[in-house]
């Protein structure tokens, strides 16, 4: 097992010796089951997806599901832009 040293704040100190004693515990088994559910959290939270993220507002705005539903929107879609004239030369 690798040994970590960290510094914490006498009210933190204070906090984790007092659930240390109360779970009947070391404040190393402590600090140790807390990191791990932090991180096991952490994992979980960066595979959620967007929509998943979003659901509550998937679907709470009116109007064409897209702008294709439009053909003026796609009248000069794949041409180039044209360019502007600017005075003479």
């Amino acid at each position: 097992m690798k040994v970590l040293s960290l510094k914490v704040s006498d009210t933190l100190d204070h906090r984790l010796a007092h659930a240390a004693s109360s779970r009947k515990s070391t404040k190393s088994e402590v600090i140790r089951e807390a990191l791990a559910a932090f991180l096991e959290n952490a994992v979980q939270r960066q595979s959620v997806s967007a929509l998943t993220l979003a659901k509550d507002l998937a679907g709470s705005i009116t109007g064409p599901a897209d702008l294709s539903v439009n053909p003026a929107h796609l009248k000069q879609f794949g041409r180039s832009p044209r360019r502007k004239r600017t005075g003479a030369r």
